[in-house]
């Protein structure tokens, strides 16, 4: 289902979504139907937009938390606030998308979302992991750096966690980050459910970590981190040097 004010958004977005197989959208409507709406088709996904004139996404969100099997809801944003990212968050919501994604974005997380996984644009996941290294807008006093040059290594007790996850434990962080359930993450393994139950709760047991969320998103920027490093470093070389060749087994956890 999709919930936004603006008609020709959601009609735009039903229609793409529509295209696939797989995918059904019963209804696509604003803040005031929508959680009639929900009781009634109890679809498996909400895109839910956060700005709406008469009720807006934060109620929607509330009234969803009375339902005994609410859908897993995304949020669909034009401009990202920390603030926003954290209450939605705090409330229940699985995701975060910028309503500028592509047609293959919007898919892939519908289906991600409805498999249980969880959804972050770019954008969101920078703000999320700097609210949790506490380096963003509002931690110490400071505008902080900006969130794409963040540096997990900022915070030296999750770094040192990091490097105690062992080879499988980070793998297993690795499809995390790519917001695959417990099930996807077995059959990419090949474990069992029993056993990527284990080794989710063991990573965020070593990280220190509340959620699958804050997991995806330590993981995410962490990747993000050590590209930059690495090209940063290909930039720096003198010219006219030859470059060391990649050493085997050495690429991002």
């Amino acid at each position: 289902m999709i919930v936004d004010d603006e008609v020709l958004l959601r009609s735009c977005m039903q229609r793409i979504l529509e295209s696939e197989p797989d995918i059904d959208v019963p209804v696509a409507c604003d803040g005031p139907a929508a959680l009639e709406a929900i009781e009634l088709h109890r679809p498996d996904v909400v895109l839910l937009d956060l700005r709406m004139p008469e009720v807006d996404g934060f109620a929607v969100l509330a009234g969803l938390g009375a339902l005994t099997d609410p859908p897993a809801v995304a949020i669909l944003t034009t401009f990202l606030a920390d603030e926003d990212i954290a209450a939605a968050l705090g409330s229940g919501a699985k995701g975060f998308l910028l309503k500028d994604a592509t047609p293959q974005e919007l898919v892939h997380a519908v289906r991600v979302l409805a498999s249980g996984g969880t959804v972050l644009s770019p954008q969101a996941a920078r703000i999320v992991v700097g609210g949790y290294l506490g380096t963003g807008p509002g931690h110490g006093g400071g505008a902080g750096p900006a969130y794409d040059e963040l540096d997990p290594a900022l915070d030296a007790g999750l770094e040192a966690r990091l490097d105690s996850l062992t080879d499988r434990e980070h793998q297993v962080l690795d499809l995390l980050a790519e917001g695959l359930t417990n099930a996807d993450i077995g059959r990419r393994l090949l474990l069992s459910a029993s056993t990527t139950k284990e080794y989710v709760s063991a990573i965020l047991a070593k990280l220190g970590l509340a959620n699958r969320v804050q997991a995806a998103v330590v993981a995410t920027h962490r990747a993000t981190h050590r590209a930059g490093h690495r090209t940063a470093h290909r930039a720096a070389s003198p010219p006219g040097r030859p470059r060391p060749p990649a050493l085997a087994g050495t690429g991002t956890r």
